[in-house]
């Protein structure tokens, strides 16, 4: 296989590890990397998608001990059930809108500039959660978040998990952001940084592996084992920088908030509306 191809496969496996976990969406990185660096195509979406599949790996390996106590306790722990019924509950919304309208959005959302008017909204939206969420306190009150209702996964609730899981379903919107949408809606549904940080981890887990076995279905005549080296570099990268993100933003957490990533999507938005309408860069739909 051509070996720039490789590379830009390399490229694009890191930018989705480092940023599938990060309230700034990996789709919104993984359209602008692409269009900057000319992979662009009915493939590369699909690529795009199945890449996820090594970020979610490193969740999993990250959580091996939590997911494997759930697994062998399914049978007869009611923790282990309650767990898994949210996720399944927090999945469903985001599983059923997607089969509805995926085509649709990715005919018209998967372009530059509903992109950066999607990092621009969220970016204002985890700033005013964040200021709610510290009610006047400092860049990260710790003392907000042991006020929240919901200090572990665990105490959630049916209800918590289908918000969360409506929540999710704005991610559809490429630009939102996954991860963000889960996060920020999880704190302002009453669950700590940390609680919520954590169940949108795991909420990844059914959500993304689900779109990529969907997704290689969907595009089987499309694909040949002439791409296996392709999808094996972009998948092999974005675990690799997945699980160095993973473990960063669970330190990261412990003594700040999410306002930088804010101020960074806004940014970010600005500088793509910026080069793409004075024409200083071109970007590919």
């Amino acid at each position: 296989m051509d070996p720039i191809l490789l590379f830009k496969a390399l490229i694009m496996g890191i930018v989705e590890g480092l940023t599938e976990f990060l309230p700034i969406s990996s789709t919104g990185h993984l359209i602008l990397a692409g269009s900057l660096l000319d992979f662009t195509g009915e493939k590369v979406k699909v690529f795009e998608i199945v890449i996820q599949a090594g970020a979610i790996f490193a969740v999993c390996w990250e959580y091996r001990a939590r997911i494997a106590s759930v697994v062998a306790g399914l049978g007869s722990q009611r923790r282990s059930q309650k767990f898994v019924i949210n996720l399944i509950i927090a999945f469903l919304p985001a599983a059923f809108l997607g089969l509805l309208f995926a085509a649709k959005i990715k005919e018209k959302l998967f372009a530059p500039v509903p992109v950066a008017l999607a990092f621009i909204l969220g970016g204002i939206i985890i700033l005013w959660v964040e200021r709610r969420h510290r009610n006047g306190g400092s860049a990260h009150d710790a003392r907000a978040d042991r006020l929240a209702r919901i200090q572990n996964v665990d105490d959630m609730s049916a209800l918590d998990a289908l918000k969360i899981g409506c929540a999710q379903a704005f991610a559809l919107i490429p630009g939102t952001s996954r991860s963000g949408a889960t996060i920020i809606g999880g704190m302002l549904f009453g669950l700590s940084r940390k609680a919520a940080t954590e169940f949108s981890f795991f909420l990844a887990i059914p959500t993304l592996l689900a779109a990529t076995v969907y997704s290689l279905y969907k595009a089987r005549a499309l694909l040949s084992a002439a791409d296996l080296p392709l999808f094996g570099v972009g998948t092999l990268a974005a675990f690799i920088s997945a699980f160095f993100c993973v473990r960063w933003l669970l330190r990261y957490i412990s003594s700040h908030d999410f306002t930088a990533f804010a101020w960074y999507r806004i940014a970010f938005g600005l500088v793509i509306l910026a080069t793409g309408f004075s024409g200083l860069v071109v970007w590919a739909d």
